[in-house]
């Protein structure tokens, strides 16, 4: 289900983390400064508060009192007005869906949790509408649906309509402005389905909704399904991984039809970033001073946490589905020393290839791809699309159900 908000929705989001976030952390940061400014000169005068102190202390909780008090006024003003289907909605336009999507990364575990109309559900989308999964709805959403489906899962704060972004002006990363989707349908048969994922809930919660979303696709889709090709960027690599471990009780569970997963850019080693930024909460909390910037960093979603080592290694592969990994990296060669530590400035390459330092690849044999660029010009580059192509058209066609049962 998609977002429920409204831009009045937004503004109160807005006000109500201005109120905690800006204001309070201003607020704390007064305080341990003043606090320590203003402890020295008790000692001076004799150890207890001076009367300048307390004075300075009753002004300043009337000050940021009277601050707070009017942004959640404002807050509870702007969501009444909501409510009463004032402002426009959210989804109508590209930059509010933007919005709702890196909002959602960011902080849509709190937003689930305070049911607050900014946060959606996992769903399949079709012209920015949620797709009804049921034969009537998928059927509609799907005319000229075939037997072959892939399905593409974005990654951190995007949405679906991330697959078609504009890359930047220059001619050897994109020459072609349809999706990877769009072109396989147009090329190859293809029925391409786009996910929209909460990326702020933890991986493993998304990937059990992923694999019963699939389940329930899958089910009512109107033609029989000869296979099944999984496309996931960045942190969307994780979900679909970890949705083809999860367990279901169908007879034929649907990942009996996987047979290729793609992978652009997904930290399966874990994001260096992720982890600078904990190394980071923790040295400023140990200055009171500093200690109230480091609240704003720990606002960051479970998602954003799970980023830290990727998904656990015991997380196995499809047996019979065939892994292909694409990595960026900012410079020509990905042997290089900032190829190993930044990569496409999100990843680096060996964990985007699944090669751990020491231990085993987690990906023995797979198929993989490196190109110069970021992390966002896999989503949509002439060279991942050519070699995704030729991945999916590699394989004959398992037969169908009805013919390996005959």
């Amino acid at each position: 289900m998609s977002s429920r908000a409204s831009t009045l929705d937004a503004a109160a989001l807005a006000a109500d983390y201005a109120e905690d976030l800006v204001v309070g952390t201003i607020r704390d940061v007064h305080g341990a400064v003043a606090g320590r400014l203003h402890g020295i000169n008790d000692r001076l005068q004799g150890g207890g508060p001076t009367l300048g102190h307390r004075l300075h202390d009753g002004i300043a909780r009337c000050v940021y009192s009277g601050i707070s008090l009017g942004l959640k006024a404002g807050a509870r003003g702007l969501e009444h007005a909501g409510r009463r289907g004032l402002g426009g909605p959210l989804e109508a336009t590209p930059q509010g869906r933007f919005l709702s999507s890196a909002v959602n990364g960011l902080i849509g575990d709190r937003l689930v949790e305070q049911g607050h109309p900014f946060a959606f559900d996992m769903g399949v989308r079709v012209g920015d509408e949620d797709v009804v999964l049921d034969a009537a709805g998928v059927a509609a959403a799907f005319p000229a649906a075939t037997g072959k489906v892939v399905v593409f899962v974005h990654g951190l704060c995007e949405n679906e309509s991330f697959w078609s972004r504009e890359a930047r002006p220059r001619r050897e990363h994109r020459q072609d402005r349809r999706s990877y989707g769009e072109r396989l349908a147009d090329e190859d048969g293809w029925t391409p389905v786009f996910v929209r994922v909460n990326t702020g809930l933890p991986v493993a919660q998304n990937a059990v909704a992923m694999a019963a979303l699939l389940d329930r696709l899958l089910e009512h889709w109107p033609v029989e399904v000869r296979r099944l090709a999984l496309v996931g960027h960045s942190m969307g690599g994780l979900v679909l991984r970890a949705a083809c471990a999860v367990t279901t009780d169908r007879d034929t569970p649907w990942t009996e039809l996987v047979t290729d997963v793609v992978c652009l850019g997904t930290p399966h080693l874990g994001a260096p970033l992720e982890r600078v930024v904990n190394h980071g909460v923790g040295a400023l909390g140990r200055l009171p001073e500093a200690a109230p910037f480091g609240r704003i960093l720990e606002y960051r979603s479970v998602g954003i946490l799970d980023l830290r080592h990727g998904l656990a290694r015991d997380v196995q592969n499809l047996p019979r589905a065939r892994y292909r990994l694409v990595a960026a990296t900012m410079t020509a060669s990905p042997r290089s020393v900032t190829a190993g530590s930044l990569g496409d400035l999100l990843v680096p390459y060996a964990s985007a290839m699944g090669r751990p330092r020491r231990g085993e690849e987690m990906f023995p044999g797979a198929e993989t791809l490196h190109i110069r660029g970021d992390h966002f010009d896999l989503l949509n580059h002439d060279r991942v699309y050519e070699a995704l192509r030729g991945w999916l058209r590699d394989r004959t066609d398992p037969p169908t159900r009805d013919e390996a049962a005959g």
